[in-house]
């Protein structure tokens, strides 16, 4: 049989099927495969493509649910089946349809947090209809109609279209290549390549680059406008053809179509009408720059780029690229990865469209309800025998058409709501979160406006005129120029691309483009009535260097900062927090600069501005903290619903975390993402950050974890996310609140970073130290000492030393050891020097001699001791070990003035390797664990008599920490291949059963690590013996274990505010001249301690208190939900009953508002009778 016979048959065999749901549905899916040719469903241990694969919900209080999905394909789809009897034009229908949906999505989500979320759920009437929803990004973001509202639905008879079997064969084999960001990811990064080349042509040819970019942003939005019939077939690629070689032709017809196309009306140049288009882009057509004399090899590149299909440029990552195109510092990014639409979606749909659509989903199963009791009073109608039956009759059709308006009308508020609702992102960039808040609102808008239609009211195409969603509903604030003027353009490309694939380019209203000014391109946090240069005494203005500009140093050849690349500081006069515009979303990525980069990057008078205007932002705390503050005080003074943002993955080290702590008085985290892989929006570096999302009030979130990253196309890193729900603390954890341990004063003044040398000369050789006199001048040697990073720690050695000066003066130095002074005075001077302008360079350049931090603290508390404990600050791994005290640590080191082998068996324990990994940050692309200082070791109750750590324990856990520690030092000196990072990834690896490769099992040997694992049991053992925690099994009870931790250092704590303080080196720490110094050498990399978190009130569920009945049914509907979703658990009719009090016949809709619910799968029937919320 050939394939058209097959899909006749098919079609012909399933029309007005009749039998039961179950085994017709079985039946249509193996058919269904047959016909698209792939594998059928089978059972298998893995249960990962199969029929009736079961499920389980769990519930808030515990209880549990069993269901069964329909058809299951694990990364691909979620099949729910129905056989309705209604007809498929009638409302019973789609109310039918509905319920098969939600009961679709409640079982995407209640698969196992190991498997994730599919990317698409079918809902399948057997015999009528295939209906396909999409979620992409898989983040647990609500599933939308695929491809859009209008074309989701796929009627048996469909089936003999080739494209619609493709879209069907795709999503049995290969989901993602139906993403429509990849399939136009491509098409966007060829256009990109096109114009960054004639842009940088261009600009070679003498054009200034602000021309160029105004000159090609008029040639793409021609481009576009032609390939989706805005501007006739081919007009503008027809030009460039047909001026090909006359350049200076071309010019003036560009100039002329431009003027003709802001006006609109006949158009001399095409000799055909085009439509006015308006906006900024085409003004000003006299200007100088407003159409370029090109070459032909100019325009050739042009016409290249015309060529390419415009109708798939994907607007959430063309702005990046043009922007990198068009902007010459940043054009060698252009081939770098661009930030992927999923990883934008993964914040926009939490922070906007999550409570949109649950706005929805009450008004929606209002008009459901509503329609209902339209649809049952019209089946009752009076029978009429009499004539005055008929006044009853007409009386009767009145109150049906009344009910069906109603139901109408809680879809039409809603719609008016959705098109007044305001989104701002307050660092937009060239709009890409923007972008996809929009198609997603147009997305949801097309879903209401279907909805309208089911129930009897159509809505002619939109235009400009009409209420609909549109852009002046998306805010903007961007501080560049050219990337607030392509945020604009890509916007309206983007809106018109959807117009036109859902109602043709003949609804396109003129103008085409308004200029709606919701861009504002201006600074997002910092406001100021003037700027004024900066001067000195002597009136001369002061500048920096520019921070890029360099050039060969004379005699060392390195590249050194060029002094002669200079910009002027700036006064701002009347600084203040900048005010933002009015919105109830606020959603964006701001930008990642440093704490300790802020001067560099911003200049000091505008560092200094911010900081005088932001009070309430820690000077040590990341620029992206302002617009954090400022978004979670907006929306805990009920001027926002909600806010989420992207920040670095450091929003849970100490300085950050204080502004999120302090915003919990106020606000609750609704979603966090603590550590995703991201892509810098400027130069394409791959990033680390954290997302969190924010509502008022308190409550409980869902935290997001990456479970694994997999390397993806076009750099793209895919991710598989676990979910937690609770209670989320400010470090973005949930269980115990490790970020509201307060640091005990039985800690403090022990641990300090090692120095900061702001300069590589400072590190030299062994020759190179002979060289400068080692062994030959007097006194030297205490001047060029053993040096040690991490890298010297964790890995292969560099055998270096380092000049240390601490304690001399330049004539000091001059005198003793010129070879030494004219070696930093080549080498590190230059570049102090250049950075002379900051606050802090000053100081550096004052004493370019002296490393830029040389730790004078640490220095004091280290004297003395024969060695001390270090660990590298960032690593994979939480080792500590002993260094001499003649070693000087460096700036990613943490030294701990502590030489007792106890403290380090305690510290090498997983007792406080599972409190640093809590306490503790990320950092870098490989997202190694950072140890906080003032968090890690500063917070930490260690072990005392009050918890059973008597004296013979702790010998024991003395001997066995030496012993470690002798031991690691001992084979790194036989076999240079222990190095420990290598030797400890070895034990990881033992430690999951997982197989050793042959390198590894030679390095096994090598480090005797199966000694080195025997004895950190050991040690772990015997730890937890002297917490008094034998009963606790590692790492299966690490939540039990900090939650214990926590609940010490609350002990602790109180204790020593009663006067009883546990020292650690009591002969140091509580001598009152050392007690009396800060703990912190206070400078912008300092880590201090964490104020209490606040505003967290575990909220208790189950408890109901009883609230008056609410007017208005979208509303009732909602305080229903609510109040299951209080309860945690199920609640039957009388006991939810109990949660309201009213006057009148409330209580009888109680039924009909919780069928609603579950329609909608905001709720479902309990085995145990009752119902429960879904957990949606």
């Amino acid at each position: 049989m050939d394939q058209n016979n097959a899909i006749e048959k098919f079609i012909a065999s399933w029309q007005g099927a009749t039998a039961s749901e179950l085994s017709t549905a079985q039946s249509f899916v193996m058919g269904l495969c047959e016909l698209l040719g792939v594998p059928k469903p089978h059972p298998s241990p893995e249960q990962d493509y199969m029929f009736e694969r079961p499920v389980t919900f769990l519930h808030g209080d515990g209880s549990s649910s069993a269901g069964r999905i329909d058809c299951y394909r694990r990364g691909h789809f979620v099949l729910e089946a129905k056989k309705l009897k209604a007809g498929t034009h009638t409302k019973g229908f789609d109310d039918g349809l509905l319920r098969a949906r939600s009961q679709g999505e409640g079982y995407a989500r209640a698969l196992p947090a190991a498997e994730g979320r599919p990317p698409f759920v079918l809902v399948v009437d057997v015999g009528t209809v295939i209906e396909i929803y999409a979620e992409f990004s898989r983040s647990g973001g609500s599933y939308v109609p695929f491809p859009d509202p209008r074309s989701h639905r796929i009627a048996l008879a469909d089936l003999a279209r080739p494209e619609i079997r493709e879209r069907l064969l795709r999503i049995w084999t290969d989901p993602d290549s139906l993403n429509p960001a990849r399939v136009s990811a491509q098409v966007t990064r060829e256009v990109s390549q096109h114009l960054a080349s004639l842009a940088r042509s261009l600009e070679k040819a003498g054009h200034p680059p602000q021309h160029v970019a105004g000159y090609l942003t008029r040639c793409l939005f021609s481009m576009f406008a032609e390939d989706v019939a805005l501007l006739p077939q081919g007009a503008f690629l027809g030009l460039l053809q047909t001026h090909r070689k006359d350049p200076s032709g071309l010019q003036q017809m560009l100039r002329i179509l431009w003027s003709d196309m802001d006006h609109g009306g006949f158009s001399a140049t095409l000799v055909k009408p085009v439509l006015r288009f308006n906006g900024k882009l085409f003004k000003d057509a006299s200007a100088d720059g407003y159409s370029l004399h090109l070459t032909t090899a100019q325009i050739d590149l042009l016409i290249q780029a015309a060529q390419s299909n415009w109708r798939e440029v994907e607007p959430a990552i063309f702005g990046t690229l043009l922007e990198r195109a068009l902007d010459p510092a940043e054009r060698h990014a252009l081939g770098a990865h661009y930030t992927p639409r999923a990883y934008v979606e993964r914040l926009v749909l939490p922070t906007v469209m999550e409570p949109l659509r649950a706005e929805w989903a009450n008004s929606q199963a209002a008009a459901l309800l509503l329609a209902h009791e339209a649809a049952e009073l019209e089946a009752n109608a009076p029978v009429v025998k009499t004539k005055k039956d008929f006044v009853v009759l007409d009386r009767h059709s009145a109150a049906v058409r009344a009910k069906w308006r109603e139901a109408r009308q809680q879809v039409k508020d809603f719609h008016h709501r959705l098109c007044t609702v305001r989104v701002l992102d307050p660092a937009c960039g060239s709009a890409n979160f923007l972008y996809v808040t929009l198609e997603h609102l147009k997305r949801l808008e097309g879903e209401v406006l279907n909805q309208l239609d089911a129930l009897g009211e159509t809505q002619d195409a939109l235009d400009l005129g009409k209420e609909t969603v549109n852009l002046q509903q998306l805010l903007g604030i961007e501080l560049n120029e050219r990337a607030a003027a392509l945020a604009e353009l890509v916007l309206w490309i983007g809106y018109l691309q959807w117009h036109i694939r859902t109602f043709g380019n003949a609804s396109v209203a003129e103008p085409v483009v308004h200029d709606y000014g919701n861009i504002e391109n201006r600074d997002a946090v910092l406001s100021y009535d003037t700027k004024e240069p900066l001067v000195d005494a002597n009136g001369v203005v002061v500048t920096r260097w520019d921070g890029e500009t360099t050039k060969r140093h004379a005699v060392t050849g390195e590249l050194v900062p060029d002094e002669s690349a200079q910009i002027a500081q700036w006064r701002y006069i009347n600084a203040r927090p900048a005010a933002w515009p009015a919105a109830e979303f606020i959603v964006g990525n701001p930008p990642f600069i440093g704490a300790g980069a802020m001067r560099g990057a911003l200049g000091d008078g505008y560092t200094e501005a911010l900081r005088e205007a932001w009070p309430q932002v820690p000077e040590s705390a990341d620029f992206v903290m302002h617009w954090w503050q400022r978004a979670a005080s907006l929306v805990a003074t009920g001027k926002a619903q909600r806010f989420g943002l992207i920040t670095t993955n450091s929003l849970r080290q100490t300085f950050n975390r204080r502004v999120v702590q302090s915003a919990l008085d106020g606000v609750s985290l609704l979603f966090a993402i603590p550590d995703h892989p991201w892509v810098d929006s400027t130069n394409g570096a791959a990033v680390r950050i954290a997302m969190t999302v924010g509502t008022a009030g308190s409550g409980e979130g869902r935290l997001l974890t990456v479970a694994e990253e997999i390397s993806g196309e076009d750099g793209e890193v895919g991710v598989l996310l676990t979910e937690q729900l609770g209670l989320l603390h400010a470090d973005l954890r949930v269980g115990a609140n490790v970020a509201a341990a307060g640091s005990l004063r039985s800690n403090v003044n022990l641990s300090n970073r090692g120095v900061q040398l702001f300069g590589a000369g400072f590190i030299v050789t062994r020759e190179e130290a002979t060289v400068l006199g080692l062994g030959v001048v007097p006194g030297l040697e205490k001047h060029i000492r053993e040096y040690r990073n991490g890298r010297d720690l964790t890995a292969k050695p560099r055998d270096v030393l380092v000049i240390d000066l601490y304690g001399l003066d330049a004539d000091d130095v001059r005198k003793r050891f010129p070879l030494v002074y004219q070696r930093l005075s080549d080498r590190v001077k230059p570049t102090r020097d250049a950075k002379a302008d900051t606050k802090d360079g000053a100081g550096y350049a004052k004493h370019w001699w002296l490393h830029g931090k040389p730790r004078q603290e640490m220095r004091r508390q280290l004297a003395g001791l024969p060695r001390y404990i270090a660990t590298v600050e960032t690593a994979k791994h939480r080792i500590f070990q002993f260094l001499d005290s003649s070693v000087l640590p460096d700036n990613k080191l943490v030294a701990i003035a502590l030489s007792d082998a106890f403290h380090l068996g305690v510290l090498s324990s997983r007792i406080h390797g599972a409190w640093a990994l809590a306490a503790g940050g990320w950092l870098g692309v490989g997202n190694d664990p950072v140890y906080v200082k003032s968090r890690c070791f500063e917070a930490f109750p260690f072990p005392g008599d009050d918890t059973g750590a008597s004296p013979p324990l702790q010998q024991r856990i003395r001997d066995l920490a030496e012993q470690l520690d002798a031991h690691r030092k001992r084979q790194q000196a036989a076999h240079p291949d222990a190095m420990l990072t290598s030797t400890y990834n070895v034990l990881e690896k033992l430690r999951s059963g997982e197989p050793l490769s042959a390198k590894e099992k030679v390095l096994h040997e090598h480090a005797l690590i199966g000694v080195l694992s025997s004895l950190h049991e050991e040690i772990d053992h015997a730890v937890l013996a002297a917490y008094g925690w034998s009963d606790l099994t590692l790492p299966t009870d690490t939540d039990k274990l900090l939650q214990r931790l926590v609940e010490l250092n609350s002990k602790r704590t109180t204790e020593e505010a009663s006067g009883t303080v546990r020292w650690l080196r009591p002969d140091f720490q509580s001598d009152t001249k050392a007690e009396a110094q800060s703990s912190m050498e206070m400078d912008e990399d300092t880590e201090g301690d964490g104020a209490a978190s606040k505003g967290e009130p575990n909220r208790p569920r189950g408890t109901l208190a009883q609230v008056p009945w609410p007017t208005g049914l979208a509303v009732q509907i909602k305080a229903v939900a609510d109040a299951l979703a209080d309860a945690g658990g199920a609640l039957d009719l009388d006991t939810l009953a109990q949660r309201f009090n009213g006057r009148g016949r409330w209580r009888e809709r109680l039924p009909t508002i919780l069928d609603a619910l579950v329609a909608l799968g905001r709720a479902l029937p309990h085995d145990n009778g009752g119902w429960v919320d879904s957990g949606r």
